[in-house]
């Protein structure tokens, strides 16, 4: 087992791993954040996008050790601590951005870099050129696309 400390959406949080843990299944099943969805687990769908160091990275694709001493943001870091949902989240929720919900937190992650780095971006092109990596098999993306749009808006 290997030591592992990790600052995860602000608060510092310690754990013990096998060398080969992936960070999704250290989020999820060490740390109850069951937030980071697991579909493919070979990176190509998305969903267990999460936020390392401020970039995006498929956590199933990454061992918990190489985040050691790094910062992680989850799609629990998204909402207030009081549980009120961030502005991308309510924006999500108003234009029916989600379906079954399994991309989303994936959605949610993808999007938040890309506001970040585009903070007024509307332009639906760019927007779907940036969500790109996350596969949604359920909405067909327009209203995903239409979130984000608002979300860049507000």
């Amino acid at each position: 087992m290997i030591a592992v400390r990790v600052e995860i959406n602000g608060q510092w949080r310690e754990g013990s791993v096998e060398p080969r843990r992936t960070l999704a299944d250290f989020l999820r099943e060490d740390l109850n954040l069951t937030g980071t969805h697991l579909a493919c687990e070979h990176g190509f769908c998305g969903s267990c996008t999460v936020l390392l160091d401020g970039k995006t990275v498929r956590s199933c694709l990454m061992l918990a050790v190489q985040a050691d001493g790094r910062a992680v943001m989850t799609v629990e870091g998204l909402a207030a601590p009081d549980g009120t949902l961030g502005p991308l989240q309510q924006a999500f929720t108003d234009h029916h951005g989600l379906q079954c919900g399994f991309c989303t937190p994936g959605m949610l992650m993808t999007a938040y870099e890309f506001l970040r780095e585009n903070p007024r971006e509307t332009n639906d092109e760019a927007i779907r050129e940036a969500i790109s990596g996350v596969v949604c098999r359920c909405t067909g993306y327009q209203q995903i696309v239409e979130a984000i749009r608002a979300a860049a808006k507000a």
